[in-house]
């Protein structure tokens, strides 16, 4: 296994992983768990998009868990160069190939990039219901500093 930076041919297994490693812990789950479909997309085509905003944001801060040829992992970052906090918004691994620390190598990939390019922090976040991610990144050193509630409400139906 190998970690390295994301090509631009590495796009639809990044997307493929989400979906699957996203169900039951993301937002956008959360919304259709509600809601249903909106406007006949679902959650996964939701939160894909969000690998494409990070891939615009900064595909230079992307790295890939590769096996065999196959993508298995992967974690996205950004930087703030005014506030010098850098960010992880997403962090993905197969269910086959979890518990093997490629999580850890990839978000120390994603920290050693953000060190370099002078970042002084990192955040990550989670949702409370993912025990995985509330386990995983303290032991990881990340220290909680902050809560949030995501509410939603139909619009034009009252």
């Amino acid at each position: 296994m190998i970690i390295r930076r994301y090509e631009e041919t590495d796009r639809e297994s990044v997307k493929a992983i989400t979906t699957i490693c996203f169900e039951g812990v993301s937002i956008d789950y959360g919304i259709e768990v509600k809601y249903g479909p909106i406007d006949g997309k679902d959650w996964r085509w939701r939160k894909v998009r969000h690998i494409d905003d990070d891939i615009t944001a900064n595909a230079e801060g992307i790295f890939v868990a590769v096996e065999n040829s196959e993508v298995i992992g992967y974690v996205t970052s950004r930087v703030d160069h005014d506030s010098k906090i850098g960010w992880i918004p997403n962090l993905a691994v197969l269910p086959e190939y979890q518990q093997r620390g490629i999580g850890k190598n990839l978000i120390e990939a994603a920290l050693i990039y953000m060190a370099e390019a002078g970042m002084l922090y990192a955040r990550i976040e989670t949702l409370a219901h993912n025990t995985v991610g509330q386990h995983f990144y303290p032991s990881m050193g990340f220290e909680e500093v902050a809560r949030q509630i995501h509410y939603i409400m139909p619009l034009g139906k009252k």
